[in-house]
């Protein structure tokens, strides 16, 4: 594809996509492409896809960690693979009694969806029976709407947990086919979408999305984002690399505020009526242009990642409220 860019009439595309336009790889590297003299207008156009969506609504996402570190598998960006020096605490499971703990936090932060993440490769059987004894407890006593995050999974641990009340199952694409291989040697991009499809087949929402920022170029970025639309990814949480000290990936800094805008854009174009999430690396790649990002995305981790730091739920509340969006309200 060309670098050479013409003048897009960047609301008459964005008309277009609501009116049912299915935007190509050509338009969606146009926008990721862009000068940086046009985020503005791109911005804007992505809001009239988002506000067509979902309005002035934002959805909040909190995470737990429910096993931190010990990870067998090999992934660059990550500060608990086994090629991680990181200084991060590693810990097996939290009880379960934990785990229903973080969901009361989740609703005093007024998040709508309880993420519970587990490091490693896959869960045995034994694990996702832990899982689902927190999970049927926390339907019973809340209404949020739940989303695990453990790996991969064969096709009877899929079924059990959407039976146990799981919505949603977040497994990540990470980055292009083509670039997997510099990221990691454990696991293939294949399995990824594998277990992407067995979540689907289970009847639980596929959340899955990138991590931008780890040597793709913007061809593949485009490619991952047409990748998610054809696997109808419900939920597609946008991170952005934050370069741990001690992992392989140390010292990449690739992305810039206004890099992050036009991918969060893109993401919006090409997969219109599907929730985006602002994840990991919001606070430090949008740094001060945080609130413009929810020009194109609808939804936010709120309080801290995995092992990184998120801000204060309060300042999340207040870019939302000072934009004069609303938080969403819980509702299954």
């Amino acid at each position: 594809m060309s670098n050479v860019q013409t003048k897009v009439d960047w609301k008459e595309l964005a008309q277009g996509v609501i009116n049912g336009h299915v935007t190509t790889s050509e338009e969606a590297l146009s926008i990721i492409q862009a000068s940086d003299k046009e985020v503005l207008e791109i911005m804007n156009a992505a809001y009239l896809i988002r506000h067509h969506h979902y309005g002035k609504k934002v959805k909040l996402n909190m995470i737990i960690n429910t096993k931190s570190g010990l990870c067998p598998e090999d992934c660059g960006y990550c500060s608990q693979s086994i090629v991680s020096e990181a200084p991060i605490d590693k810990y097996a499971w939290l009880t379960q009694e934990k785990i229903v703990e973080g969901a009361f936090e989740a609703k005093r932060r007024k998040a709508g969806t309880y993420c519970i993440v587990a490091s490693g490769r896959r869960p045995t059987n034994k694990e996702v029976e832990h899982v689902i004894g927190a999970v049927k407890e926390i339907s019973e006593k809340t209404d949020l709407k739940i989303c695990a995050c453990l790996g991969f999974l064969n096709d009877d641990q899929a079924t059990r947990l959407k039976e146990a009340g799981v919505h949603r199952y977040n497994h990540n694409l990470n980055t292009h086919a083509d670039n997997y291989d510099n990221i990691c040697s454990t696991h293939g991009y294949d399995d990824r979408v594998d277990t992407v499809q067995k979540s689907k087949q289970a009847g639980m929402s596929p959340c899955s999305g990138a991590i931008f920022g780890m040597g793709e170029t913007d061809e593949q970025a485009v490619d991952v984002a047409v990748q998610l639309r054809e696997l109808d990814a419900d939920s597609i949480p946008c991170n952005f690399l934050v370069s741990v000290k001690g992992t392989p990936l140390e010292g990449k800094q690739e992305l810039t505020p206004m890099k992050c805008l036009k991918i969060l854009a893109m993401m919006r174009f090409v997969n219109p009526t599907k929730e985006i999430r602002i994840s990991g690396g919001r606070e430090m790649n949008l740094s001060s242009l945080q609130p413009l990002g929810l020009f194109a995305a609808n939804s936010i981790f709120v309080g801290d990642y995995l092992t990184t730091q998120g801000q204060e739920p309060t300042a999340d509340w207040k870019m939302i409220e000072d934009l004069g969006f609303e938080i969403e309200e819980c509702a299954l």
